[in-house]
């Protein structure tokens, strides 16, 4: 789903009490084997980042809503997921504060719409370089750890094919490389950047769906953004979504694996919508992140959208007791516990 910005914040979800935080220490290692790091790109060299954005839409600060969604899973995020638009400075100092928090921590996965009022041509023709510097010199002297960084996520339903429009996937690409080589050249050096897919099928069977990668010199990690809909099933119809009007389409991962292969995977937004005709559903959906997610091993970070009242629905976690506790044992899990989030 695509979002234009979102303020985290507490969710009013009903669920059974949750254990506090478990600030988990890094899996242990066998004797002689090196200990599990993170890369200058922000890659863990175990398992997977664990991250989330947290209570998404119902209006309470960021402090508040990570903390209360922390106490509710009974677990630490990794990687925060924020989101800013057009002039707003970030990171913010709460957004700072998380992230250096002595007792745990976190990266912070920042995503960013320069602009509503400009085309993407007309970014990329530099009209918005004056916010770009002003952003930059922010970063430079309040930030310099590294942070992700997402531009204009989930373009696919904003192209507007037509010539001329500003708005064609190309004008896209040439957005994202302005943006990406103006904060480099102003001093930003620390951003890991991600270019953030929808993940859907109908969208990458678009023509000129190819035209929106900006170039391996600008993009550090790709991602996709996929929701767990009625047609979806289980973590792997989540990460690989097909549909019969597209056979050609072989899912997402499959996709990126073969585009990508040398770039690490990351699950951006995910989220699991409430059925009413199956309340078990979240918490068999859950199950089966547990069990499948080690056939992905290019997936390095998993980052969910915690949110009673997201555009098409509920996806909070805790909606019910038997999912609270399904989400917990996930987030817990050792594969998401493994890599020790670098210290500032």
């Amino acid at each position: 789903m695509a979002l234009a910005a979102a303020l985290a914040a507490c969710s009013t979800a009903a669920g059974s009490p949750v254990p506090a935080p478990v600030h988990a220490p890094a899996a242990k290692q066998a004797a002689g084997s090196p200990a599990c790091t993170a890369t200058s790109k922000l890659i863990p060299s175990c398992g997977a980042w664990w991250g989330m954005a947290p209570e998404v839409f119902t209006g309470v600060p960021i402090e508040q809503a990570l903390h209360g969604a922390e106490l509710r899973m009974g677990a630490a995020a990794d990687v925060l997921h924020v989101y800013h638009r057009e002039r707003e400075l970030f990171p913010t100092p709460a957004e700072v504060r998380l992230a250096r928090d002595p007792a745990r921590p976190r990266l912070l996965m920042v995503n960013w719409k320069p602009s509503f009022d400009h085309t993407w041509a007309q970014i990329a023709a530099g009209r918005l370089d004056r916010r770009i510097d002003r952003l930059a010199a922010h970063i430079r002297r309040t930030f310099p750890e590294r942070f992700f960084l997402t531009l204009h996520h989930e373009p696919e339903n904003d192209v507007d094919a037509r010539s001329g429009s500003g708005m064609q996937a190309t004008d896209y690409a040439a957005m994202f490389r302005h943006v990406v080589l103006r904060l480099r050249q102003q001093g930003v050096r620390n951003a890991v950047v991600v270019m953030t897919y929808m993940g859907a099928p109908n969208w990458a069977a678009k023509p000129w769906f190819e035209d929106l990668y900006p170039g391996d010199d600008v993009v550090d990690w790709v991602a996709m953004d996929p929701y767990a809909d009625d047609r979806v099933q289980d973590f792997d119809g989540l990460v690989n979504k097909t549909r019969k009007e597209y056979p050609e389409w072989p899912g997402f991962y499959r996709w990126m694996q073969a585009r990508f292969p040398g770039k690490p995977v990351m699950v951006a937004e995910w989220g699991v919508f409430e059925r009413s005709y199956d309340r078990s559903f979240k918490r068999t959906f859950y199950e089966t992140v547990l069990r499948q997610i080690k056939r992905y091993p290019q997936i390095k970070a998993l980052l969910y959208f915690d949110s009673p009242q997201a555009p098409r629905g509920d996806t909070s976690f805790d909606s019910d007791s038997s999912a609270d506790k399904a989400f917990t044992r996930l987030a817990r899990d050792p594969y998401f516990r493994s890599t020790p989030v670098p210290r500032p």
